[in-house]
C-alpha cells in the first residue's frame, strides 16, 4: 500500500460521512497517473501554490490602492486568511482539509490589479464581460503552464467558481470556503479601515457589534463558532439565520462607509484610466503581447479581446504601472 492509499484509507475512516473523499474525486479533464505520496486534492493545492498567478497575488490590491504602510492586506494575505479560517472550520467538522485549502488558495487567482475597480473596468471593456471568479477558473484551466493549465480536479474548480456570494458549490468544502471568504474580508477590511483612519471601532453600529463582537478577534470567533455549531453533523454548511443576517448587514454597512468611501477610492479613476489605456494599446499592438498570450490567439483561436483581458488581469498593481510608464510616459533624453 502506498502512502497515498494509506491517507485515502484514513480519510474514509476518520472524515465525516458528508466530506469529500480524495479517492472519490470526479477526476481531471486529462487523466494522470496517481501520485504515490499525495492525494488528488493535495496535488491540486501544491500546483496552485507553485503557480505564477499565486505568486502575483502578493502585489495585488485588496481594498486600498497603493497603501503607505506594510501592514495593509494584499490579495495574497487575504487568500491565506481565508485558507486559515476555512481549515479551522473544516477540521472541526471533519471535512477534507486538503480540498478546502486547494479551493481557498485558488479562489482569487483571477483578480485584477487595483482590486474591484480593476475588475469593474475590465468588465466594461471586454465584450465577453469579466468576473474574477470566472477568470480564476480560466487561470487554472488555460492560462497557467503556457496554455496547458494546471489540470485540477473538478471539485477544486467548482469550489473556485462558486466562492462568490451567489455561488452554490457542489461540495461542503466549497461551502466552507464560500463562507470563510466573507468572514475574512469583512473582518480584515475593518481592521485595515481602522488602521487607515477611515472609521473607528466605535463607529460600527451597535446592532452589529452587539451580536458579532467589539473587535476583529471577537467577530472572527463569533462567526466561526456559529458556522461550526450550526453545521456539525449536518449535510450542509450554514450560519444561524440571525447571525448570517447580521453579517450581511455589516457587509452592507462596509460598502457604504469603506468600499465607497472617497479616501480608499481616491485613486480609482486613475487606475481605471491606466487599465483602459493598456487595453486599447494591446488591442492595437497584438504583436507586443508576450509570446504565451499570442499563442492563445494563434494556436487556440482565442479572441484577441479575451486574451488582452487575460494579460492585463494577470498583472500586479506595480507591473501595470510599470507597463503604463513604459508605453505612455516620456523619458528623459540624454545626448
Amino acid at each position: 500500500m502506498t502512502i497515498r492509499e494509506e491517507q485515502e484509507a484514513w480519510e474514509a475512516q476518520y472524515l465525516s460521512q458528508y466530506a469529500s473523499l480524495s479517492r472519490n474525486s470526479a477526476g481531471r479533464d486529462r487523466t494522470e497517473i496517481p501520485c504515490d505520496i499525495r492525494t488528488e486534492y493535495q496535488r491540486d493545492r501544491d500546483r496552485i501554490l507553485h503557480s505564477k498567478a499565486f505568486r502575483r497575488l502578493k502585489h495585488k490590491t485588496q481594498v486600498f490602492l497603493a497603501p503607505e504602510g506594510d501592514h495593509y492586506r494584499t490579495r495574497l494575505t487575504h487568500t491565506l486568511e481565508v485558507a486559515q479560517i476555512a481549515r479551522t472550520i473544516g477540521r472541526a467538522l471533519r471535512m477534507n482539509e486538503d480540498l478546502i485549502e486547494a479551493i481557498a488558495l485558488g479562489h482569487d487567482l483571477g483578480h485584477t490589479p487595483f482590486g474591484h475597480s480593476g475588475e469593474s473596468i475590465l468588465d466594461k471593456l471586454c465584450p465577453e464581460g469579466f468576473a474574477h471568479y470566472r477568470q480564476s477558473v480560466r487561470v487554472v484551466e488555460v492560462l497557467e503552464k503556457n496554455g496547458r493549465g494546471l489540470n485540477l480536479t473538478r471539485e477544486v474548480r467548482d469550489g473556485i467558481l462558486n466562492h462568490r456570494t451567489s455561488g452554490h458549490p457542489s461540495t461542503l468544502e466549497g461551502w466552507i470556503v464560500r463562507f470563510s471568504d466573507k468572514i475574512a474580508y469583512i473582518n480584515h477590511d475593518i481592521d485595515d479601515a481602522i488602521r487607515g483612519k477611515i472609521f473607528k471601532e466605535t463607529d460600527i453600529p451597535k446592532v452589529y457589534t452587539t451580536v458579532l463582537g467589539h473587535s476583529v478577534r471577537q467577530r472572527l470567533n463569533t462567526m466561526i463558532h456559529d458556522i461550526i455549531n450550526s453545521s456539525i453533523g449536518q449535510p450542509r454548511i450554514v450560519m444561524s439565520p440571525g447571525m448570517e443576517e447580521t453579517m450581511q448587514g455589516l457587509r452592507a454597512w462596509l460598502f457604504e462607509h469603506m468600499y465607497l468611501n472617497e479616501r480608499p477610492k481616491a485613486e480609482e479613476g486613475k487606475a481605471q484610466q491606466l487599465i483602459t489605456s493598456l487595453y486599447q494599446y494591446y488591442l492595437e499592438h497584438e504583436d507586443h503581447l508576450p509570446e504565451e498570450y499570442r499563442k492563445l490567439i494563434e494556436r487556440r483561436g482565442e479572441k484577441k479581446e479575451r486574451v488582452v483581458c487575460d494579460y492585463i488581469a494577470g498583472m500586479s498593481d506595480s507591473y501595470a504601472i510599470y507597463q503604463f510608464e513604459e508605453l505612455f510616459v516620456p523619458k528623459s533624453w540624454k545626448g
